[in-house]
């Protein structure tokens, strides 16, 4: 896109675009830096005037879509983390905690690195769809391949020569 047209293209979508966007994430600065992402997409590409208007508010609408994920992901996870360190772990729980975070990363370097990515992705709290965008498979394959990964973690679990039963 030329330096002129797209100085034009900014000025007159900005405000709409700033504006919405603002109102779907609730906070500015967020906003700000999702509109300033959108319009740096759109540098990269050659589209036609009249498609550039919709385009871009797909685009900004994607990435506020994982902007409220990410935050919602981490408000979940700071949650539950203060649900479990309520009281600070004595000497013997926090060695036994990283005895067995690193039984678990043994376990998982023996894995496959599709395995490991199913895993971890699923821990993170990502939907199937997104699983399989990542893994490039069907989504509707997700849920199996994460139950055979799941057990070949197990196996490689027990196989190292843990005692315990392998974290769920």
């Amino acid at each position: 896109m030329k330096s002129g047209d797209f100085q034009a293209v900014y000025r007159e979508l900005y405000p709409s675009l700033s504006r919405y966007v603002t109102r779907f994430t609730g906070d500015a600065d967020t906003a700000a830096d999702i509109v300033q992402d959108s319009f740096l997409r759109l540098l990269e590409h050659d589209l036609p005037r009249d498609e550039i208007r919709p385009w871009i508010f797909v685009v900004a609408t994607n990435l506020a879509r994982d902007r409220v994920r990410k935050r919602e992901r981490r408000r979940r996870l700071l949650a539950a983390n203060q649900e479990k360190g309520g009281a600070a772990d004595s000497p013997h729980e926090d060695l036994e905690r990283t005895e067995r975070i690193a039984s678990v990363r043994r376990a998982l370097g023996h894995l496959s690195e599709r395995d490991r990515q199913l895993l971890l992705m699923r821990e993170e709290g990502f939907r199937y769809s997104e699983i399989a965008e990542a893994v490039g498979v069907k989504s509707t394959s997700v849920g199996a391949l994460i139950a055979r990964a799941l057990k070949r973690f197990s196996a490689a679990y027990v196989a190292a020569g843990e005692t315990d039963a392998p974290p769920e």
